[in-house]
């Protein structure tokens, strides 16, 4: 061992490795890809996980200002694509990375999107049931928007041909994903609602990724379908594969055949409906038998009514009618006179009755005013007194009387002790004269002089 030779601490090293790898400028911008492992979030902000692929894993820190940006939640298994440099943390001699961007990978990207699209329609109310129409039970033409050349098209056919041959099915060809489909797909739901052909409108296709049914993602498709006025049913995928469209359509159905069905009525539903119809029809025969038996006895009673027969006998019983009428109404007529008459005798009266009755009331009357007179005298008297009496107490000699004076000061009352001041003259007036005096000391009630 030379004793010429250097040692480094461990210290020394790490703050070595740390300056040399941060200097290097093709470590100040890494761009890589991976899955993200052991991811956490702290209150502060700051995400912390691990960045792996097959063979190798290292550490990762993303700061809360970069993190706050993401436009996805960041989960366990995410394939993603980082912008990030190198960071070695001394104390430990790990290096680990800094992320200052992050997006999902591939088709990550495209179901972010899908996500982002969704919310912002569903908040926008593009699903609400309200907006959804009825599918028509019976409907005499159905339209189909998907592939001429799929296997779409024939499960269609062949479905509704087993259940329902009084429909007929309108083919409106379209590309169903790649390029321009979603322009095809969204025209050509434009174009049934032009035409009004149809009392029910298919959108369908077969399954694939989510990149083979990403047109049925694209807003002018969903647009297309959210403004039809033809009910839509989508059918696009298999069951496990969903887009926006089915949340738009009037109806979603998990494959073309299952939309086959749902748009036409099975074997039950054809035999309750004749059973209905036939009800219906027997029930509106059974109105009419009963309207027109109505009809027939009532022209009867008409008939019996207008016969001279009928008619003789009314005006006879009219006439009878009247003629009772006519002796009541003169026997009360010669009563109420008679009652009259009576009423008349009985006030007619002799000169002598009535002057008997005129000075019985006249002494009545003069017995009564000569004692309202008597009456009234007696309240005066007493409200006279009672008026005295008030009067008296308040007449100021009574208080005299009683052993007090009227104090002034030059024809002024004095209220106060402040209304004078000493050797100031002073006059007392008592019930029998006035006393003439100065003022030597006065008092107030609180002691002071």
């Amino acid at each position: 061992m030379s004793q010429n030779q250097v040692y480094l601490t461990v210290s020394a090293l790490n703050k070595y490795i740390k300056d040399r790898l941060e200097r290097l400028e093709h470590l100040q911008a890494i761009f890589i890809k991976g899955e993200i492992s052991n991811y956490t979030k702290y209150d502060r902000g700051n995400a912390y996980f691990t960045l792996k692929d097959g063979e190798s894993q290292i550490k990762a820190i993303m700061f809360s200002r970069d993190a706050s940006d993401l436009a996805f939640s960041p989960k366990e298994g995410d394939n993603v694509l980082v912008e990030a440099k190198i960071n070695v943390y001394v104390p430990r001699g790990e290096y680990s990375l800094i992320v200052t961007k992050m997006t999902l990978d591939g088709i990550g990207e495209l179901y972010l999107k899908y996500e982002q699209l969704k919310n912002a329609l569903e908040e926008q109310g593009y699903f609400d049931p309200k907006h959804k129409k009825p599918i028509p039970k019976f409907p005499k033409r159905i339209g189909v928007v998907t592939s001429p050349s799929g296997a779409v098209i024939q499960d269609i056919l062949n479905t509704v041909n087993s259940r329902y041959r009084l429909t007929e099915i309108i083919l409106y060809p379209s590309l169903v994903q790649g390029d321009g489909a979603k322009y095809e797909i969204a025209n050509q739901i434009k174009r049934a609602n032009r035409e009004k052909l149809v009392d029910v409108l298919i959108v369908g296709r077969g399954g694939g990724s989510i990149e083979d049914l990403w047109a049925f993602n694209e807003i002018e498709v969903i647009e297309a379908i959210f403004k039809s006025d033809i009910p839509v049913i989508s059918a696009i995928g298999h069951e496990t594969d969903t887009t926006i469209s089915d949340f738009v359509s009037s109806l979603r159905v998990p494959t073309p055949t299952a939309a086959a069905v749902a748009a036409t009525p099975n074997e039950e539903d054809l035999k309750q409906y004749l059973i209905d119809q036939k009800k219906r029809m027997l029930n509106l025969l059974n109105q009419k038998i009963e309207n027109y038996e109505l009809a027939i006895i009532q022209l009867e009673k008409r008939l019996n009514l207008q016969s001279p027969d009928t008619k003789i006998k009314t005006y006879n019983e009219k006439f009878d009618q009247l003629i009772n009428k006519m002796h009541r109404e003169m026997a009360y007529l010669i009563s109420e006179k008679k009652n009259k008459l009576s009423l008349i005798e009985a006030k007619i009266i002799s000169p002598k009755e009535m002057v008997k009755s005129y000075q019985e009331r006249l002494n009545y009357l003069n017995t009564n005013l000569k004692s309202n007179i008597i009456k009234l005298y007696q309240h005066k008297e007493h409200q006279y007194q009672i008026q005295l009496t008030k009067l008296n107490s308040l007449n100021p000699l009574k208080t005299l009387e009683k052993g007090f004076g009227v104090i002034t000061k030059e024809q002024k009352l004095i209220r106060s002790v402040s209304d004078v001041n000493l050797d100031d003259t002073i006059d007392i007036e008592i019930i029998d004269g006035t006393i003439r005096t100065k003022v030597i000391e006065k008092r107030e009630k609180n002691g002071k002089e």
